[in-house]
């Protein structure tokens, strides 16, 4: 169950960091929603997955594959550099979040 609760938090955050996107471009009502909305049920799913799992590693694999999301959401609808280093990096840094799952 903890493991959900960290997944639906990173997808969350990734919903937040593309609607701070949005409301930085543009400031809507809707976009604000969306930057904080995500945000704050984010903390909500990763506070509550810390019920089910520990702390370092929750937060972690929160991190990464919130990082790894957002850089993917603004490189495919944003329109940021997709250079080979960054997909590297992004890969590296779902093989360590992978890795920490496996091993917790």
């Amino acid at each position: 169950m903890g493991w959900l609760f960290v997944f639906l938090a990173a997808a969350s955050e990734i919903a937040g960091a593309a609607g701070l996107n949005l409301y930085s471009q543009r400031k809507t009502v809707k976009n604000g929603i969306l930057y904080l909305g995500g945000f704050g049920t984010s903390f909500v799913f990763l506070y509550t997955s810390f019920h089910y799992l520990q702390v370092s590693i929750a937060y972690t694999v929160w991190v990464g594959i919130g990082t790894a999301g957002a850089v993917l959401i603004n490189m495919y609808l944003f329109g940021e550099s997709k250079n080979v280093g960054r997909i590297l990096s992004v890969i590296l840094i779902l093989i360590g979040v992978m890795g920490l799952k496996a091993l917790s």
